[in-house]
């Protein structure tokens, strides 16, 4: 079973999730941000050197991430 590492700021009502391995966070080397229309708000991919998925970014998060991913997030508004 793996993991997932989810922070969520309330005050800017951002949530990230960490796909990467917790021993070893990998350096972005790109953001992929998603069509803001498309998906009714803002989703940036990171990618590391490599092109593998290391993160998500959720802007507008609580209209976007299921509320019991954001209750169980770790919070950095705290």
């Amino acid at each position: 079973m793996t993991n997932v590492r989810v922070t969520y700021d309330g005050e800017a009502n951002a949530a990230y999730v960490y796909l990467d391995h917790p021993e070893v966070r990998q350096r972005v080397a790109h953001t992929y941000p998603c069509d803001p229309a498309k998906v009714g708000g803002m989703i940036n991919l990171d990618f590391d050197k490599d092109g593998r998925l290391v993160g998500v970014e959720v802007l507008d998060a609580d209209t976007k991430v299921p509320q019991y991913l954001l209750d169980a997030a770790e919070r950095l508004d705290a």
